[in-house]
């Protein structure tokens, strides 16, 4: 397309004025008349440059408050008229209506206002009207009428006239359609979503502006994009770019350390979304060595990350290991200088924000939406099912297990003594086969088995993991409970002296 245009009028309306005043004054240099109104049109009139109020144009007040400004048809037919249709041609002359070739909009803040935590009349209020006409009218007439629709492309509308004199083509005014309808139905997706609360209207809308393109997917053959705003979850000390596979990676460690968010400093090394070491000791240094010691070989490559600063110590030993990122809430001074040794080591500081509740993924031909499970097996829900009663400590054990069960992929199984990780059965269609792959981890890695815990991500239909894992030295268990055949195994651990507790919650993950 090269059908390229003068500019010789805008229309301004504005809500933010930063980054306004270079646009005008060179609006202005080029000789082009300007309408505006009310807060918008004393910006321009302070800066001394002329402007034209549209209630000139229209004859009309602002009304109702300035709830209706622009809504007008001497407004709306500068900028839907065709330049090269005769009958418009005639009926602009006839009703003496202005040629517009620029509308300039920037939308009430709506979804600022929602996140500020202001009255319900407050965002209300904050539902553009005008604003929103104005956009989807220019951006539709892309053809003759160049639509600016929010201060993120002030800077390059600006370099865009400056450059070419004002003299911009069809292919210009097309980019900026297409950015405008990215404004609109984001904002109109963002004022859907606050009056849908409550899901009384069973429809999914999603939308987000903040994309950027991945190196790949999981795979190389496959392209990945993140959407998203990471810089608000992360502030990026160090590294290279995050793949896709880092970010998921990078997701399941944050929902895993939120666990423990508070805690006493706990350390979890996690790859391919499952944590291979997980301790929580007096010092993050500890636990980390101790998280470590649970699987050293899957740890290479993996994503660390801390509850608590990581410190000068904890990273001498961190910097031996070959790793993808290492997250923390900080890091001393010495502690980030010494990681950022190795050039493409990611260092991320985990900020303290809110997550969405709800989990979204695509399945067959839409999605599936689900809460997030936000329940943490906690004492006073535990339900003790055996006549052995477990101890303090074993509780304790317990439910650090079943903190990472909840977080490991089904079906699961967590071994864990001492507030350690010692294995995990990962993914397995069947829970004795997770079972004997935890416990083959755990020797392999010469762990002494004998009063470990085990926590199960869903019910033990049958006897024979409890056996199993009472032969391995187990002798306390957590599991939600549920099966018609529970009894079975309660029968077992009471003839056995090991302790079970219920808990009354599945967490499957899958």
């Amino acid at each position: 397309m090269s059908d390229s245009k003068q500019i010789k009028s805008a229309l301004i309306s504005v809500f933010s004025k930063d980054g306004l005043e270079p646009i005008v004054r060179e609006l202005d240099a080029q000789g082009v008349i300007i309408y505006s109104t009310g807060g918008t049109e004393k910006f321009i009139t302070d800066l001394g440059i002329k402007v034209v109020p549209v209630e000139d144009v229209t004859s009309y007040p602002s009304i109702l408050g300035g709830r209706v400004k622009t809504l007008h048809p001497k407004v709306f037919g500068g900028i839907l008229n065709r330049q090269n249709h005769d009958g418009d041609i005639k009926e602009m002359k006839d009703f003496d209506i202005p040629q517009i070739d620029v509308v300039i909009v920037d939308l009430y803040p709506f979804e600022k206002t929602v996140a500020s935590g202001a009255s319900h009349q407050d965002i209300i209020e904050k539902i553009d009207i005008g604003g929103i006409s104005l956009i989807r009218a220019a951006a539709k007439n892309f053809a003759d009428v160049l639509c600016v629709s929010s201060v993120n492309d002030y800077k390059l509308f600006l370099d865009l006239i400056t450059d070419k004199k004002g003299l911009l083509t069809e292919d210009d005014r097309k980019l900026f359609a297409g950015k405008a309808f990215n404004t609109s139905s984001h904002y109109d997706t963002a004022i859907f979503n606050f009056f849908n609360a409550n899901n009384e209207n069973s429809a999914l809308k999603l939308s987000e502006t903040n994309g950027k393109s991945l190196r790949y997917g999981e795979n190389p053959h496959q392209k990945g994009s993140f959407y998203g705003d990471f810089d608000a979850v992360f502030t990026k000390l160090h590294g290279k770019e995050l793949s896709y596979n880092n970010l998921l990676d990078v997701d399941a460690a944050v929902n895993l350390i939120n666990e423990f968010k508070g805690d006493a400093p706990t350390f979890a090394i996690l790859k391919h979304n499952n944590a291979c070491g997980l301790a929580q000791r007096e010092t993050i240094k500890q636990a980390y060595t101790d998280a470590l010691a649970a699987d050293p070989v899957s740890a290479f490559g993996g994503v660390l990350i801390a509850n608590t600063e990581i410190d000068l110590a904890s990273a001498e030993d961190i910097h031996t290991l070959f790793c993808e990122v290492v997250i923390a809430p900080s890091f001393s001074k010495e502690a980030q200088t010494l990681l950022q040794g190795k050039k493409n080591r990611i260092l991320l500081v985990l900020n303290d924000i809110e997550f969405s509740k709800t989990s979204i993924r695509t399945c067959l031909n839409g999605f599936l939406v689900q809460d997030k499970d936000f329940i943490t097996d906690a004492k006073s829900d535990l339900t003790t099912a055996t006549t052995t009663i477990p101890s303090d400590a074993q509780i304790d054990d317990l439910l650090f297990a079943s903190k990472l069960s909840k977080h490991t992929k089904s079906n699961t199984i967590i071994l864990a003594k001492n507030k350690q990780l010692l294995a995990s059965g990962t993914g397995q269609t069947s829970r004795v086969d997770a079972l004997n792959q935890a416990i083959h981890k755990a020797q392999t890695f010469k762990f002494d088995l004998n009063g470990a815990a085990m926590a199960s991500d869903a019910f033990f239909p049958f006897p024979d993991c409890v056996e199993i894992a009472k032969n391995a030295g187990i002798n306390s268990v957590i599991q939600p409970g549920g099966s018609i055949k529970d009894q079975l195994s309660i029968d077992y651990c009471n003839q056995n002296n090991v302790a079970m507790v219920m808990t009354g919650t599945r967490h499957f993950k899958h």
